[in-house]
């Protein structure tokens, strides 16, 4: 029986316990339908934390509008579970990760789970959950419920329509899945995510480790908790190989990404004043290996045209401040310079190269405000994805090829580019325009995943006449 019915049940019992139907008055059904709503919110997600631009724009002095909604949403909770020191604990970890917006996000999406499963699941202070919890939660994570399933929203608290109280969005879910990936009735049900696809849009498995892992690691350095649960698995691999078991490999193949490119060219020829853009930023998060931050900035650097440099032998280089606040440079590939460098900045009225120390933003609105932010730069994409979606239905190419795509992020160019340039690039010079810390990261991830071609190498190979 689900939580709702139980308490549905607990209720209808209480009141056949009391009054008859007869002598029952308007205010005793209104006192216990506010019982009822009251103990169905409290077993319900409920957002935590608000979008970055509103955490990062409010402080203790200045709280975020959101905050008595979610301190009366917290004061549901048994004291025993310190739901108020667990919340602070995950929004003291946040804000010291709130310099980069894709950062702060992805950091926000598994402590905020990590808190809500603690508080709802597991039942018990975040601070104190053991190994076998970081477990459980991790097996959560890959089969989460269908209660906490839904579509990909952009406001986390809304507005009420007759006054200006706010109030969760009751679209907001804590695992968002894309359409392609169930239909609208299939997440009305009850129990776990059997038969749906589901696969979290932001990282994988491993960010979880990192993530929880991390702010572990802050609860200990602030005296918090002395253990990290995280830490202490001991078979991490086990999560992790049976995640990629089920994930696809994060990048598109060769035919996807033609479709994309070639949309996205098709696109800004029928309408350049509105897809010139779309190609310029699909164009350079591919031709780089960027992230979508690099692109779109952080709190202590702006990309601009002045942001690609040449050397004394005439090879562009891309300058930026990269993840972690380290400064870097990618090489920039001639064909990326000769088709959509110039072009773009042939169309915003420019000289064809980039001038030394140019300040011309890098991106801007189409009221010419300088610099996008993430989400806008992933709802620019996502629309190209769907429009090479629609092109590849009508040439009726194969549907695994169609479905796949509906999965793809932003950060899948990153992947999708150096995966396909892997087989032609050193391992060595492929990490330094990644910008990975070790060579290993980039050996393991694109260079053990072509099993294909190492099988294939294998096939005129025979035991005898090599000759």
């Amino acid at each position: 029986m689900s939580d709702s019915s139980k308490q549905t049940g607990a209720f209808a019992s209480k009141k056949q316990k009391g009054k008859s139907p007869t002598s029952d008055n308007s205010q005793n059904r209104k006192s216990e339908l506010e019982e009822f709503h009251s103990a169905r919110d409290t077993v319900s997600p409920h957002p935590l934390f608000n979008t970055y631009k509103q955490f990062v724009n409010h402080s203790r002095d200045e709280p975020d509008p959101c905050l008595p909604l979610v301190m009366s949403y917290l004061r549901k909770f048994d004291s025993q579970l310190k739901a108020m020191e667990g919340f602070e604990t995950v929004n003291g970890f946040l804000r010291s990760y709130s310099s980069v917006e894709a950062t702060f996000s992805s950091y926000r999406t598994h402590a905020e789970r990590l808190l809500l499963w603690a508080l709802l699941i597991r039942k018990k202070p975040i601070m104190e959950l053991r190994r076998a919890d970081a477990e459980a939660f991790l097996e959560f994570c890959m089969n989460p419920p269908l209660n906490w399933l839904g579509p990909v929203t952009r406001s986390r608290f809304l507005v009420g329509d007759r006054d200006s109280s706010l109030r969760p969005n009751p679209r907001w879910h804590p695992f968002s899945v894309t359409t392609a990936n169930h239909t609208p009735d299939a997440l009305h049900g009850q129990g776990h995510a059997t038969g749906v696809l589901y696969q979290p849009s932001r990282g994988s498995i491993s960010q979880v480790f990192s993530v929880c892992s991390s702010l572990y690691e802050y609860g200990i350095d602030e005296g918090l908790t002395s253990t990290n649960p995280f830490r202490a698995i001991k078979q991490k691999a086990r999560f992790k190989t049976c995640r990629s078991m089920t994930q696809t490999g994060r990048a598109l193949t060769p035919l996807q990404w033609d479709f994309v490119l070639s949309t996205a060219e098709e696109m800004a020829a029928e309408a350049p004043e509105r897809y010139e853009r779309t190609l310029f930023i699909a164009a350079t998060l591919f031709s780089m290996y960027l992230r979508v931050s690099d692109v779109c900035g952080r709190v202590n650097w702006k990309p601009t045209m002045g942001s690609f440099k040449t050397d004394h032998d005439g090879n562009w280089w891309f300058h930026l401040i990269g993840k972690g606040d380290k400064a870097g440079r990618v090489a920039v590939r001639p064909e990326y310079i000769e088709r959509y460098l110039k072009r773009y900045r042939l169309f915003m009225g420019l000289s064809l190269l980039p001038v030394p120390n140019e300040q011309t933003p890098l991106l801007a609105t189409f009221k010419g405000r300088a610099g996008l932010s993430t989400r806008m730069v992933q709802a620019i994409i996502q629309e190209l994805f769907d429009r090479a979606i629609d092109v590849m239905t009508s040439e009726g190419r194969q549907a695994g090829e169609i479905e796949a795509l509906k999965l793809a992020s932003t950060h899948w160019l990153r992947h999708t580019a150096a995966t396909l340039d892997a087989p032609w690039r050193d391992a060595k010079d492929l990490q330094m325009d990644l910008r990975h810390n070790h060579l290993a990261t980039t050996q393991d991830i694109y260079y053990s995943s072509y099993e294909d071609k190492r099988s294939y190498s294998l096939k005129k190979l025979g035991l005898k006449h090599r000759d």
